[in-house]
């Protein structure tokens, strides 16, 4: 069931209406059942994978809180993650792993291993395992108290807004919001429906409509090449960012209206003036999830440059490997390594020269800018989702470098027309000013409702205006999933 589906709008305010009605103490098994149906959605079976997950992490954590030996606990922990990891592995990566296999067979003569290449991915299951794995470790550690309520618990794995794709929540968060339900609460309602409508904002109006222009030129690329690959990397980073960002939006706001406060998934990235602060402002529970999981455990940076930065190369090739089974997506996790090993080197250049950069705009908006392209050159492997395509790319944007489709119109045959255009650039200005409010710190929730009310509804019937005429659906478009539930 998609946020962006006609479904969804019959779904939600049934589940909300129900979610108050229903004793406070009966809530849990109330959003757990919505949550079971919402996933069941996609396919049925696979809401298998999602209990045995469940199950797996539950009994885990009840054994390792009740051991006090610590190589019975580290067994315990040892193997839930391993039974979670290669459910994961085997959905994930086993064709892929399949076919560098065949192929290094193929190099020495031997014959390949027949292999049935129709394993679907089970939608949000990279999700849910990271979250669940969570919540063991800070059982592990002593972090959490363990849930022994099991209905409560799958309800913390598979609360719906966020299932699917994120925000992975934390058990110290979550959990604990989940075991005390909050009284009706008109704010949280009112916020939480604002929240949802910037989410469909950013889906549908604006990441749906380029991702028109972003398809139509990584698909075609003997006829779209040079400046046009370049314009469409560049979309398509903003065609990421309001997807995966509208969607934690939605979930956000979802939440919100049952008076749930889901963590902030991302916080102006854009703006960021280093790759380093780059990561701590994009998909930040995925981010401070493999900071506090895996780099800390590889040792951090408590032992020594080398294994700090051997650490980061490590995590950000595990992170390119998580997005997806193939090598451009761990390609573009390695260039982000190497962004902040070399980001790391020049800033140590500098101190020891002791050269003073003075903190300017001119200087700050540099630095933006060379982030902005450096993450830009990135994203061309991740949208190229195989190596091979990505030489395509690269090759057709250095073939015919045609500067004159700036100014002629041509841009205007990938799909887009220029009405449209001139909304998406509409709409951008709209993304840069909230994205530069959250970026200085402040609230813009808090900002919007302070307004008087003749600004705040004509705010709201703009966005709604835009989502309804302007949103990518209906019978041209079919509903467009988001793109993050591929992974």
């Amino acid at each position: 069931m998609l946020f962006n589906s006609g479904v969804f709008l019959v779904f939600f305010p049934i589940v909300l209406i129900g979610y108050y009605i229903i004793p406070a103490k009966h809530r849990y098994i109330w959003l757990l059942v919505a949550s079971y149906y919402f996933y069941m959605q996609w396919n049925p079976i696979y809401v298998l994978l999602l209990l045995s997950s469940t199950l797996v992490t539950y009994f885990g954590a009840l054994i390792i809180d009740k051991n006090e030996e610590i190589k019975i606990r580290r067994l315990c922990l040892f193997i839930s993650i391993t039974i979670n990891l290669a459910v994961l592995g085997y959905f994930k990566y086993s064709n892929m792993f399949v076919d560098y296999l065949n192929n290094a067979l193929k190099i020495v003569g031997n014959e390949a291993i027949p292999w049935d290449y129709s394993i679907v991915l089970p939608v949000g299951i990279s999700f849910f395992t990271l979250q669940a794995l969570g919540y063991l470790i800070d059982v592990y550690r002593g972090d959490i108290y363990v849930e022994k309520n099991l209905l409560r618990y799958a309800l913390f794995i598979s609360f719906f807004p966020q299932l699917v794709a994120g925000p992975i929540e934390r058990s110290k968060n979550l959990l604990k919001q989940l075991a005390t339900p909050k009284k009706f609460n008109y704010e949280n309602l009112r916020k939480g429906l604002m929240i949802m409508l910037y989410g469909y904002f950013l889906k549908v109006v604006i990441a749906d409509r380029l991702a028109i222009f972003v398809d139509s030129v990584f698909n075609n690329l003997e006829v779209y090449q040079g400046l046009y690959v370049v314009v469409a990397v560049i979309l398509f980073s903003i065609q990421i960012y309001c997807d995966f960002y509208g969607y934690s939006t939605i979930a956000k706001g979802v939440a919100r209206t049952m008076g749930i406060q889901l963590m902030d998934n991302f916080n102006a990235p854009y703006y960021s003036k280093s790759v380093k602060e780059f990561w701590r402002r994009w998909h930040i529970s995925l981010s401070t999830w493999f900071r506090d999981y895996l780099y800390i455990p590889l040792g951090g940076n408590r032992k020594g440059s080398f294994r700090k930065y051997l650490n980061i190369m490590i995590v950000f090739a595990v992170s390119g490997l998580w997005h997806g089974a193939s090598m451009a997506f761990v390609t573009w996790g390695v260039l982000h390594g190497l962004y902040q090993l070399c980001g790391a080197l020049k800033d140590c250049v500098i101190k020891k020269l002791g050269v003073s950069i003075e903190d300017t705009f001119s200087i700050r908006l540099e630095k933006q800018l060379i982030t902005y392209l450096l993450v830009c050159f990135a994203w061309l492997f991740f949208r190229a989702n195989n190596m091979f395509s990505a030489n395509s790319a690269l090759i057709a944007m250095f073939s015919d470098f045609n500067w004159y489709v700036l100014f002629d119109q041509s841009l205007y045959g990938a799909g887009v027309s220029r009405e449209y255009f001139i909304i998406l650039l509409m709409s951008l200005v709209v993304l840069a000013v909230v994205d530069y409010q959250k970026y200085v710190g402040k609230d813009i929730l808090e900002v919007f409702f302070r307004q008087n009310w003749i600004f705040r509804t004509a705010s709201i019937m703009v966005l709604l205006f835009a989502v309804l005429l302007y949103g990518c659906y209906g019978t041209i478009y079919d509903i467009q999933q988001f793109i993050y539930f591929q992974f």
